[in-house]
């Protein structure tokens, strides 16, 4: 057995194979603080929302968070923030390993290979994705798996270019930040974030409406679609007007960054893209429009949106950790007849 962990700003996934189909565990990446007492903590047990007291408080965690933040008129917490651990929330670490228990589960046998995934350095930031990686680590190491990071954007790849033998372009839009990797022959030829996602589109739009931002993040989340035929002074027109500006910037430094000597001349490179933030409709068709208007220096072919795009970095992740683990498994064989050669000859003289 063997587990995909996509660590994200807003959700966190896991990936594990059940027979012929793959099993996805989901929490949002967030809590409340709410006043404890007696009676809120006994509804809480009751009705199985995830929670844990601490002192005079009772923190909610996961997907019943947005909803009590809500409920009560305040914004959630996050332990993460630009797709790493945030340094500005106190809470994060206990809370980032609860939620992580809650999704990943024990492991199914001692250091069971675990791959999660880690963004690359932002090239517009000076943000430092190191401790975050580590930190995510030691985390899982401390469960009893055997854990190894994988870049974002390649997981992207692992998940959806199998068909294309692991060659194109990956992006992935994340809450926190956008990853992306170009990949030859599954070899990452290039990768990086930049610290844009979807939170920045958000705050954007919360800041333009005067709407708090969980509940911008709820209408965005509620069937919003990219059609541009809303009203331009509600919130899905400010949406709108962002998400164009976040298109134009990530395709922006993917010119700048792409080096046409990455690629084999004359190649046709697919390109995916995927993430919550991604997930919209018309998301794709306004990519692809912002697409043509770039110069990137070679050709592509075509341009996919991944079927369900909240779970191609966790697919990726698993792709990757069975991958491992296969040869692992191959490399302990191969030593285990070379051994029983050994003996057999030793025995002969």
């Amino acid at each position: 057995m063997a587990k995909g962990l996509d660590v994200g700003t807003m959700n966190l996934i896991s990936a594990q194979q059940d027979g012929t189909d793959t099993v996805f565990v989901q929490q949002r990446n967030s809590f409340v603080e709410i006043e404890y007492s007696d009676m809120a903590e006994r509804m809480l047990s009751r009705s199985d929302v995830l929670h844990i007291r601490k002192d005079d408080d009772v923190y909610v965690l996961g997907d019943d968070a947005l909803n009590f933040a809500n409920i009560f008129n305040q914004e959630t917490r996050r332990p993460m923030s630009q797709g790493i651990l945030s340094s500005d929330e106190q809470s994060a670490i206990p809370m980032m390993k609860l939620i992580i228990e809650q999704v990943v589960g024990s492991p199914n046998h001692p250091d069971e290979k675990l791959y999660f995934s880690s963004p690359a350095d932002p090239i517009d930031s000076d943000l430092s994705t190191l401790y975050h990686q580590k930190t995510i680590q030691s985390f899982l190491n401390d469960m009893g798996y055997d854990a190894e990071p994988i870049n974002e954007g390649m997981a992207v790849i692992y998940s959806d270019l199998a068909d294309r033998d692991f060659t194109g372009l990956g992006i992935s839009f994340g809450a926190g930040m956008t990853n992306v990797c170009l990949s030859y022959y599954a070899v990452p030829v290039m990768k990086f974030s930049v610290a844009r996602g979807g939170d920045w589109v958000d705050e954007q739009a919360a800041q333009a409406t005067g709407k708090p931002v969980d509940k911008v993040t709820s209408i965005k989340e509620d069937d919003f679609e990219l059609d541009f035929e809303t009203d331009v002074g509600g919130v899905e027109g400010a949406l709108s007007i962002y998400y164009e500006n976040l298109l134009d910037y990530v395709i922006g430094k993917i010119q700048e960054e792409v080096d046409e000597e990455d690629i084999e001349e004359g190649l046709d490179v697919p390109v995916v893209v995927t993430g919550g933030t991604s997930s919209p409709k018309g998301f794709k068709k306004l990519f692809e429009q912002h697409l043509q208007d770039a110069s990137i220096p070679f050709s592509i072919s075509d341009v996919q949106h991944a079927d369900e795009p909240m779970y191609s970095v966790s697919r990726g992740s698993l792709v990757a950790a069975r991958s491992e683990e296969e040869e692992e498994g191959r490399g302990s064989a191969d030593g285990a007849a070379a051994t029983d050669e050994e003996e057999e000859v030793e025995a002969n003289d």
